[in-house]
């Protein structure tokens, strides 16, 4: 429960945040990431700072989600380096 309110918390900031149609694409990525990762043994913040992390590290055009995205060449060589970024590589 307390990842689905913290998702939703961070999902409703970065749509308040910036109101762009990418603003707007971007966070429903990272909240699909964030619900793919739900059963996380780590805290929702750095599944959050993750999720950006890979979000951002993708081409805006992608068309996969991060979890799918996560599997191919270019996903595997940002996610090692979004682990260490957003701490989880250190749980």
């Amino acid at each position: 429960m307390k990842l689905a309110l913290g998702a939703f918390a961070i999902f409703a900031g970065v749509s308040f945040a910036t109101p762009t149609l990418a603003a707007s694409d971007d966070a429903k990525w990272i909240a699909r990431c964030l619900r793919d990762n739900a059963d996380a043994k780590v805290k929702v913040e750095i599944v959050a700072s993750y999720c950006t992390c890979m979000n951002n590290e993708m081409d805006d055009n992608e068309t996969l989600s991060i979890t799918a995205w996560e599997k191919t060449s270019k996903g595997k060589v940002a996610m090692a380096a979004c682990d260490k970024k957003s701490g989880w590589d250190k749980k």
